[in-house]
C-alpha cells in the first residue's frame, strides 16, 4: 500500500473515532434526559418580597424587531418598583429614533426604560451587556436579544428557581415563532429542538457543565462578577463566560418547561452569519478553557462531556474530511482487496446514524406526536443540509482554533412570522454569494461523481451517504445562490 493510500485511511479513521465517540455522547445525553425525566419536578423557592431584577436587551441596527422586544418586556408581571430595564443601543441607524419613540409611547404605561448609549462599539454585545452591568440594580440580570418575545410571567417562572445562593444562572427553552415558514426556518427548529431538550436537559441532570445561550436567561448578578464579567476575546461571550462561572464552582439550571420564542433566520446568508460567529465562537472558547477543564478537580464524567461540548463544533471538521476523502476510499478499497477488514471501519458511521436517530427521534417527540413516517423525513434533510454546511463551518472552526480574530457580525431578523412576510429587499441583508458558496456547489459535483462511482465499482456501502452529501451541499449551494439574487 501506497503512502498516500496509508494516510488517507489514518486520516479517515480518526475521523470517523471521533464521529463515534461524538455519537455515544449525545447517546449518553440522552440517557440522561430520559432518566431525569422520571425525576420529581425541579424545586423553587417562595420569596417574600420579590427581588430586584435588571432587564438588559442588547441591541445593534434592529429597526424591524426591537419595538416588538418592547413591547413583550413592559409586559412583565413584575412588581416595577423591583424592575431595571436597560436597553443598549449601539445602533448606527434609524433603531435609535424607534426606540426613543417607542419609550415615550410606553411611558403612560407606568413602565421605566432606560436608554443607555455607548460612544464606541467596543466589544460588540460582550462590550454592550458590561457596561449596563455597571449601572445595573438588580440582584439578578435577565438578558434578551432583539428578536425574542418572553411572556409576560418569564420572570417570575425564572427567578424562583434560585433556590440556592450557588446557583448562578437559569436558562430557559427557546422556541420559533416562524418554524413553519419554510424548509429552512423547519430544520433549523428541528436542530435547535434537539439541543435545548436532549443536550441542554441531559447535561444539567448529568451535572455537567452546560451553557448560557446568549439570551433568554437570568444571571445572578455576583455570579457574573465573580466569574471576571464579559469578556469580548470570543465570538461566543456566553459560552465563554459559562465555563468561567461554572469552573469557579457556580452551578446552572436549566428550565425546559418556560419557554421564550425567538425568530430563526429565513435567509442562508443570515443562517451562515450565525453558524460561522457560533462555531468559530465555540472553538475559541475550546482554545481559551479546554485544558483549564481537563486540570481542573472535576470528575472525570464532567471533563469528558466537557470536551465533546467545548470540541462539538469540530464534528464539521471531522464531517468534511470523512466526505471527501470517502471517495479515495472507493479506490483504495478496490484496489487492495487484502485490506477489506479496514474498510468495515465505515460500520461505525452506522452505528453512529443509529445513536443520531435516537437522539433526534426523542427530541422531536417532546411537546408533541409525531410519528417515525414523519420525523424521517425532517432528520435526513436535517442531517443531510448539516453536512452541506460542513465547509463553511469548518472554515470557521478552523480560524477559532488558530485565534484569527474577526469582527462580531450579528444576524439580521426582519420580523417574519407569518408566511406572507418577507425578508426580500431590506436593509441588513449580507453580502452575496462568496468563493466558499462556490465551492459547495463543486462539492455537490464531486458527491453526484461518488455516486456514478460506486455503481461502476459495484459497491454501494457509501451510496446512501454520497446521496446525502450531494443533496446537502445541493441544497446549502443552491439557497445561497437564490438568496444572494433576492437580497
Amino acid at each position: 500500500m501506497t503512502l498516500a493510500a496509508t494516510l488517507v485511511i489514518v486520516i479517515y479513521s480518526l475521523c470517523l473515532a471521533f464521529i463515534f465517540c461524538y455519537s455515544l455522547v449525545q447517546l449518553h445525553l440522552t440517557w440522561l434526559y430520559l432518566y431525569g425525566t422520571r425525576q420529581q419536578p425541579k424545586p423553587t423557592i417562595a420569596f417574600d418580597a420579590w427581588p430586584a431584577v435588571t432587564v438588559q436587551l442588547p441591541v445593534y441596527n434592529e429597526r424591524y424587531v426591537v419595538e416588538r422586544l418592547l413591547e413583550a418586556v413592559a409586559a412583565f408581571d413584575y412588581p416595577a418598583d423591583k424592575l431595571q430595564i436597560q436597553l443598549l443601543d449601539d445602533s448606527t441607524d434609524d433603531t435609535t429614533y424607534i426606540i426613543s419613540r417607542k419609550i415615550k409611547e410606553l411611558a403612560p404605561t407606568g413602565i421605566q426604560i432606560e436608554h443607555i448609549r455607548r460612544r464606541e462599539r467596543t466589544g460588540f454585545k460582550a462590550g454592550a451587556l458590561q457596561h449596563g452591568l455597571q449601572t445595573a440594580t438588580g440582584t439578578f440580570i435577565a438578558i434578551f436579544d432583539a428578536d425574542f418575545t418572553p411572556a409576560p410571567d418569564f420572570l417570575k417562572q425564572t427567578i424562583v428557581a434560585f433556590t440556592k445562593p450557588e446557583i448562578g444562572v437559569v436558562q430557559t427553552r427557546w422556541g420559533h415563532l416562524n418554524k413553519n415558514y419554510s424548509l429552512l426556518t423547519r430544520l433549523q427548529a428541528f436542530g435547535l429542538d434537539a439541543h435545548f431538550t436532549i443536550e441542554q436537559q441531559g447535561r444539567n441532570n448529568g451535572h455537567f457543565f452546560m451553557n448560557f445561550n446568549g439570551t433568554a436567561g437570568v444571571w445572578r448578578k455576583s455570579c457574573i462578577v465573580d466569574a471576571g464579567g464579559w469578556h469580548a476575546d470570543t465570538l461566543t461571550e456566553d459560552l465563554d463566560l459559562s465555563y468561567r462561572a461554572q469552573l469557579k464552582g457556580w452551578q446552572f439550571v436549566y428550565q425546559q418547561q418556560t419557554e421564550a420564542p425567538a425568530e430563526l433566520p429565513a435567509a442562508m446568508g443570515a443562517l451562515k452569519s450565525q453558524q460561522y460567529r457560533w462555531t468559530k465562537g465555540a472553538a475559541e472558547t475550546a482554545r481559551k478553557h479546554l485544558a483549564n477543564v481537563l486540570t481542573s478537580s472535576k470528575t472525570i464524567a464532567p471533563k469528558l462531556h466537557a470536551t465533546f461540548h467545548l470540541l462539538n463544533s469540530g464534528v464539521f471538521i471531522c464531517v468534511l474530511l470523512t466526505a471527501v476523502l470517502s471517495i479515495p476510499m472507493l479506490y483504495i478499497k478496490h484496489d487492495y482487496p487484502n485490506y477489506s477488514w479496514l474498510f468495515n471501519l465505515g460500520a461505525f458511521l452506522i452505528i453512529s446514524l443509529f445513536s443520531l436517530v435516537l437522539f433526534y427521534w426523542i427530541a422531536a417527540g417532546v411537546g408533541g406526536k409525531r410519528s417515525f413516517r414523519q420525523f424521517i423525513p425532517d432528520f435526513l434533510l436535517f442531517l443531510s443540509m448539516s453536512m452541506g454546511m460542513s465547509l463553511h463551518n469548518s472554515v470557521a472552526v478552523l480560524e477559532g482554533y488558530l485565534g484569527r480574530k474577526t469582527p462580531f457580525i450579528r444576524t439580521p431578523k426582519y420580523n417574519i412570522v407569518q408566511a406572507q412576510d418577507r425578508w426580500q429587499q431590506k436593509i441588513y441583508t449580507l453580502p452575496g454569494i462568496g468563493l466558499l458558496s462556490w465551492l459547495e456547489g463543486l462539492l455537490a459535483l464531486y458527491f453526484v461523481w461518488g455516486i456514478w462511482l460506486g455503481f461502476r465499482l459495484g459497491d454501494y456501502g457509501l451510496l446512501p451517504f454520497h446521496v446525502m452529501l450531494a443533496l446537502g451541499f445541493g441544497l446549502v449551494f443552491c439557497y445561497s445562490l437564490v438568496h444572494s439574487r433576492k437580497a
